[in-house]
């Protein structure tokens, strides 16, 4: 006879692999619904660098080196060409404006000068010759005049002679009217004389002025050729101390050529190259300052040169104050140039971490500071120290500001 088994209740060992199956499939549902699916990296805290953020002022500046330069530098040029004959002082000298430095020689100026003088005392013979003929032209034209007028005072009395005896029937019509004819042609030779003679001496007037203008002029040229004679002696245009001489003994120098420069130590000036990146926010009458041995010196921007090169545009700064002690031509000053006045906000410690990011976004500690998470920020303007934060930090919060660069394509950082 058969015997009717019951069904064991309860869970039975087959049923065990698919109630494991079901439950990690829930786990997964979650974790797909409820999870951080962040990528996560696990570093050393020890080998970061943490910032915090805080409210306070920015100061807008940047800082960067000058070096010192001579308030003026005057290059030395040779008005003339010529061979250098001697060098009167050396590099480093001091000297006064007008001091000779270097002397040279041209005998082809020389040979000019000797021959302008030729021509000037020809010139000035032929003029002195002209000048002789003229005072006899016109001493003759005088003779002439004084001649014509004692005709003409003899005719006219021999005319009022013989008119009176003409009237009287005492001679003849014919005689009569001769003498009126004698008078009439010895006042027509006057009239002409005395107009030859102010003609003569209008012509004589215009020739003399334009003879004086040419010998003045030969002399002009004369005085200037043996100028260029002196201006073979270079000399100093300031006081200062001579900084560069490069010129040899016997050297051809050609007019114009740059052979020094005198550097005039009655003040200084700072020379620094600053980054393109400012070029648009620097201008003149900005103010900066640098410290030397404790000691703060004031400066000014005195000119901005518009000239980029290699990513760097020059500036110049003058002194508003005090001058360093012992200052010397090319020393080195750290100058920190105000861009604006300071404003209050957000502020974090500058960081390598800005080469990774470019200012978008930083890792943000949690509060126990043990994880770190990937945050959207804005950085506007930075100085030396700090960067000013615009969106996305609060004051307070820390920050990792060390490179990301083993790390820039997590999301979330686990410190161990």
């Amino acid at each position: 006879m058969d015997i009717k088994l019951e069904k064991k209740k309860g869970i039975r060992s087959k049923h065990i692999p698919y109630i494991a199956g079901g439950a990690l499939f829930l786990l997964l549902l979650g974790w797909i619904i409820f999870g951080d699916h962040s990528s996560t990296l696990k570093i050393d805290a020890r080998g970061i660098s943490i910032g915090t953020a805080k409210k306070d002022l920015f100061n807008d500046f940047v800082r960067q080196d000058g070096q010192v330069q001579p308030i003026t530098v005057v290059q030395i040029s040779s008005l003339e060409g010529g061979i250098v004959e001697e060098k009167v002082v050396e590099e480093g000298a001091q000297v006064r404006k007008g001091d000779a430095i270097v002397r040279l020689s041209n005998p082809q100026l020389d040979l000019s000068i000797l021959t302008s003088e030729a021509h000037l005392t020809e010139q000035t013979n032929i003029l002195r010759n002209v000048q002789i003929q003229l005072q006899q032209q016109k001493l003759a034209n005088e003779n002439e005049r004084l001649q014509i007028e004692l005709d003409m005072t003899r005719s006219e009395r021999a005319y009022n002679q013989n008119k009176e005896l003409f009237n009287e029937n005492l001679i003849s019509k014919e005689d009569f009217l001769k003498a009126q004819e004698d008078f009439d042609l010895a006042v027509k030779k006057h009239s002409l004389i005395t107009e030859r003679i102010k003609q003569d001496s209008v012509y004589r007037s215009v020739q003399v002025d334009q003879m004086e203008d040419g010998l003045a002029s030969m002399m002009e040229n004369l005085r200037l050729v043996r100028q260029r004679k002196e201006n073979l002696t270079v000399r100093s245009q300031i006081d200062g101390e001579l900084g560069l001489l490069d010129v040899v003994l016997g050297q051809n120098i050609s007019a114009g050529q740059k052979i020094g420069q005198v550097n005039d130590l009655s003040d200084y000036k700072i020379e620094a190259l600053i980054d393109e990146h400012y070029i648009d926010r620097v201008r003149t009458g900005l103010s900066a300052a640098f410290e030397r041995q404790g000691v703060n010196y004031g400066l000014t921007v005195r000119k901005v040169f518009p000239e980029v090169r290699e990513g760097k545009f020059r500036t110049e700064f003058v002194f508003t104050g005090e001058r360093p002690g012992n200052i010397r031509s090319g020393q080195t000053y750290y100058i920190n140039l105000e861009l604006g006045q300071p404003t209050e906000g957000i502020i974090i410690p500058k960081g390598t971490f800005f080469q990774s990011t470019g200012g978008n976004w930083i890792f943000v500690l949690d509060a126990d500071g043990k994880r770190a998470c990937r945050r959207t920020i804005r950085i506007g303007r930075q100085n030396p120290q700090y960067y000013e934060v615009l969106e996305g930090l609060e004051a307070g919060e820390k920050v990792i500001v060390s490179s990301y660069e083993s790390y820039k394509d997590n999301q979330v950082l686990i410190l161990d």
